[in-house]
């Protein structure tokens, strides 16, 4: 009840949310933030805690295509600074952030490599889509 940020504190949260594009809804409640604002909420929440490694299952599920966009240049100015595994099925946004795309099937390690190569992968289509 009594905690009081210091300045190095308050930079690095300022920081943050200039990061997640939540700047200008510092004196918000989360309540009335959108879905998409809702989840940059828990990212920022997350990158306060300057993780390694973030995990994040279909962050961008429910979100506008204008929100998918913003968080996908979120991700991506993360690089560098943090690892991300991300659970996702919508394709275009992994597309625009990722280089290395894993499939999993039953917990094991189906098909490795670019967007282009695992969506062209025998294996991972007829698992996916049933042929």
């Amino acid at each position: 009840m009594f905690f009081r940020l210091d300045s190095v504190q308050s930079d690095r949260l300022a920081e943050i949310l200039v990061t997640i594009h939540l700047a200008d809804s510092v004196n918000r409640l989360a309540g009335n933030l959108s879905h998409g604002q809702k989840q940059w909420l828990e990212i920022g929440m997350l990158l306060m805690q300057d993780p390694k490694l973030l995990l994040l299952d279909e962050p961008v599920a429910g979100m506008t295509d204008e929100e998918t966009a913003r968080t996908a240049e979120l991700f991506l100015t993360l690089k560098g600074k943090h690892s991300l595994m991300v659970v996702e099925h919508d394709m275009s946004f992994i597309r625009t952030i990722s280089e290395i795309v894993t499939v999993l099937c039953d917990g094991s390690v189906l098909a490795q490599g670019t967007l282009d190569q695992v969506q062209a992968d025998e294996r991972v289509i007829e698992v996916y889509l049933g042929r």
